[in-house]
C-alpha cells in the first residue's frame, strides 16, 4: 500500500456500522477498523469495551484526495452517526463509542473544526457537538474477524437492525460518492 495517501481516523460509535459505510465510498482505498487514542498496547475487543483503556472503537481510512476531500468525507461521517450524544450512539454506550476526529494533517483539523462550527450554526442537530478533534495518538488494528464484519454477517441482528440502515441512509445521501 502506498503510504503517500493521507490517513483519517475516525469514531463514530460501534466501527462496524462505520466500515461498511466508508467501504463503499469512491477514493477510499482502504478501511480498517481499530482501537486508538488509548493507554494500552495492543488492546483487545474485550478490554477496550471494558471501558478502562481509553481506546475508541475507530477506522482508519487511506484515502486519495483526488478522488474524494476531507470534506466529504467528514461529511458522510457526521451524517451517519451522532455527533451530540456523549460516550454513546444508540444502545453502545461508554467512552469507547465517543465521537472523534483524529487528525493526520493540518488540514483535516481544519475542516473538522469548520464543519463542526458550520453544523452548529446550522442548527443541525438537536444539541451541541461533542465530537473530539484531536491528533492521532496511537492506533492499533481490530482483531480479524471485526474486519469486514458487515460484509460477512449481515444478517446478524445488530447488523440487519443497526448497520443495514445506516448503510442505506448514505446510499441514498450520497449517492455520488458511491464506488462504481
Amino acid at each position: 500500500m502506498s503510504h503517500d495517501h493521507p490517513i483519517l481516523v475516525l469514531g463514530g460509535g460501534c466501527f462496524w456500522c462505520t466500515e461498511a459505510v466508508f467501504d463503499r465510498v469512491r477514493g477510499v482505498i482502504d478501511v480498517e477498523s481499530g482501537y486508538s487514542n488509548g493507554q494500552v498496547v495492543q488492546p483487545s475487543y474485550e478490554q477496550v469495551c471494558s471501558g478502562n483503556t481509553g481506546h475508541n472503537e475507530v477506522v482508519r481510512l487511506v484515502y486519495d484526495p483526488s478522488q474524494v476531500s476531507v470534506r466529504q468525507l467528514l461529511g458522510i461521517f457526521f451524517a451517519t452517526h451522532d455527533p451530540t450524544s456523549l460516550n454513546r450512539q444508540g444502545n453502545d454506550v461508554g467512552t469507547q463509542y465517543r465521537s472523534a476526529v483524529y487528525y493526520t494533517t493540518p488540514e483535516q483539523e481544519q475542516e473538522a473544526r469548520l464543519m463542526i462550527a458550520e453544523l452548529e450554526q446550522g442548527a443541525i442537530f438537536n444539541g451541541p457537538i461533542v465530537t473530539e478533534v484531536l491528533p492521532l495518538a496511537n492506533y492499533w488494528p481490530a482483531e480479524a474477524y471485526h474486519q469486514d464484519y458487515y460484509a460477512q454477517h449481515p444478517n446478524q441482528g445488530y447488523c440487519a437492525h443497526v448497520v443495514g440502515p445506516k448503510v442505506a441512509k448514505f446510499r441514498k445521501q450520497f449517492s455520488e460518492l458511491l464506488k462504481p
